[in-house]
């Protein structure tokens, strides 16, 4: 408690101070006393603080990635009007420490026109220690440069020094849609210099070494993989002890996909806890998760222990045949396998191609009881009609073998309704060229039918969804007829799964009719 509350409290009289005024000794206007007895003008035309400061900057900036130079030899990475451009060029500025910075801030200037403004609001004690205060613009010219990486990519493409030859030995390129898919997500391919599609795989180019073994490691995180890697020497200067090298890195994908039928050789399907021998692969991670499908047993096989005892499949998704299901009969509950549902239940089915040709039914057991009805329609393996000419499957002495395996339910005659209607979501793509030997060879049908598939095939698996990044389709256009014609059971991707895409030319227009 002050002095003057204690003494009004105690009714004494009070005398009331008040501020007095001087006049200002070159202009002679009133105002409040300060050091110098000199008004805030004046003051101001005495002294100027911003004197020496710089108001001119010469900055290098890279067009092609678009950073700016760090003295001496650091480029780093700033959007306009961001926080990291406005700290690069207040650290460019010299003698800076002999004012105090309160404020800096962007001034709007036209993106074409390679210049940088910033307002900056600094502080300065003068004439017998009177603090001001002045705001000043530095200017800063963008002198475009390309930094050492984007000159050398620049002078020769094709100048790389490390390559990621990734390939599979499949009859489909599935898992290459999902890969890239993944890749996108993670960013993980920001530092190739070029990408290239080959025949049974793509090629990543790397401008440093380091990058694409951390490539190869991310890889190695999300699906099962083998790499083997070598160098080759370009040039070496033998008076300084240089040498130039361009390292090439082999990764071999694990040959089993999702939905493929496997026949366990003997020693791993004893390893496994005497699993199978006939399994299904549900989910391909950095591990397989291999599902007995009549007796919903599962087990996990990492990298190592696959190519340790490596096998193929038997039967793979382009192999699956369409049975309609006429009866099913449900035997277990529920069952949770690797974040998938699975029941066991009997089941009548007939192929859809033997309709009008014989009364052929196959009484099988299967583990889609939980989703599959009578009527359904289902895509399964026809073990019945199949040349399955396999040495692993001759190793099981007195195998029963089924007549059928069906892997999931089919929604074609739902989808036919839609059939030529956009989606409402829609996948972005990585920025790969086709490799000139192999344009002749790939076939673009194929090619386009089994995009179509693996789109299918996001929309139906939740869990598949779940490392892929899925964008709003703006040209869709949703009618109320369509919504009354479509399937009311046909697998969809809900709204709140769709990420919106940032258009940069809409933002664009809509900061420059703000401005307006």
């Amino acid at each position: 408690m002050d002095q003057s509350t204690m003494a009004e409290e105690a009714g004494m009289f009070r005398v009331h101070q008040t501020i007095g005024s001087v006049l200002c000794c070159k202009c002679g206007i009133p105002m409040a006393p300060n050091a110098a007895n000199m008004c805030v003008k004046c003051l101001r035309s005495e002294v100027d603080i911003t004197e020496g400061l710089q108001k001119h900057v010469i900055i290098m900036h890279c067009p092609e990635c678009d950073t700016y130079l760090q003295p001496p030899r650091t480029w780093i990475k700033a959007q306009l009007e961001s926080k990291e451009l406005l700290t690069f060029c207040v650290k460019r500025l010299k003698n800076l420490n002999k004012v105090r910075l309160v404020h800096a801030e962007f001034v709007w200037t036209e993106p074409h026109s390679k210049r940088i403004k910033v307002r900056l609001r600094v502080q300065k004690e003068v004439l017998n220690g009177a603090i001001l205060e002045q705001a000043y613009v530095v200017e800063y010219v963008q002198q475009d440069h390309m930094c050492e990486s984007c000159s050398r990519a620049q002078a020769n493409p094709d100048q790389w020094v490390a390559a990621v030859q990734l390939r599979q030995h499949v009859s489909h390129r599935r898992t290459f849609f999902y890969l890239e898919q993944v890749i996108l997500r993670h960013d993980a391919a920001v530092s190739c210099i070029k990408i290239t599609q080959m025949d049974q795989g793509v090629d990543f180019y790397f401008a440093n070494r380091s990058h694409a073994v951390k490539f190869v490691e991310f890889l190695g995180k999300v699906t099962p993989i083998r790499s083997r890697s070598d160098k080759q020497l370009v040039s070496h200067d033998s008076k300084s002890n240089n040498y130039n090298y361009k390292y090439t890195f082999s990764v071999e994908l694990c040959p089993i996909c999702r939905e493929d039928l496997i026949c366990l050789p003997p020693k791993v399907a004893s390893s496994l806890g005497n699993l199978g021998p006939l399994v299904l692969c549900t989910k391909v991670s950095n591990s397989l998760t291999l599902l007995d499908p009549f007796t919903l047993r599962h087990s996990f096989m990492d990298a190592d222990q696959y190519w340790r005892a490596s096998f193929a499949s038997l039967l793979s998704s382009r192999q699956l045949v369409e049975y309609i299901v006429l009866d099913v009969e449900p035997m277990s509950a529920e069952v949770n396998v690797g974040g998938s549902k699975y029941a066991l239940a009997d089941a009548q089915v007939a192929r859809v191609s033997d309709f009008g040709k014989n009364d052929k039914i196959f009484n099988i057991r299967t583990h889609l009881g939980h989703i599959l009805n009578p009527g359904d329609y289902a895509l399964g393996y026809d073990l019945y009609g199949a040349n399955t000419n396999d040495i692993q499957l001759d190793k099981f002495k007195g195998l029963i073998i089924p007549e059928a395996i069906l892997i999931k339910k089919s929604y074609e005659e739902k989808r036919q309704k839609r059939r030529g209607k956009p989606r409402n979501w829609k996948l972005k793509s990585l920025n790969m060229e086709v490799d000139s030997s192999t344009k002749a060879r790939i076939d673009e049908e194929k090619m386009n039918n089994e995009y179509e598939e693996f789109l299918k095939d996001l929309e139906e698996n939740p869990e598949l969804r779940f490392n892929i990044s899925l964008y709003r389709n703006k040209e869709y256009q949703p009618s109320e007829m369509a919504s009354m014609t479509d399937g009311e059971d046909l697998p969809s991707i809900p709204l709140e799964e769709l990420l919106a895409d940032l258009d940069l030319d809409v933002e664009e227009d809509f900061n420059e009719s703000m401005r307006e």
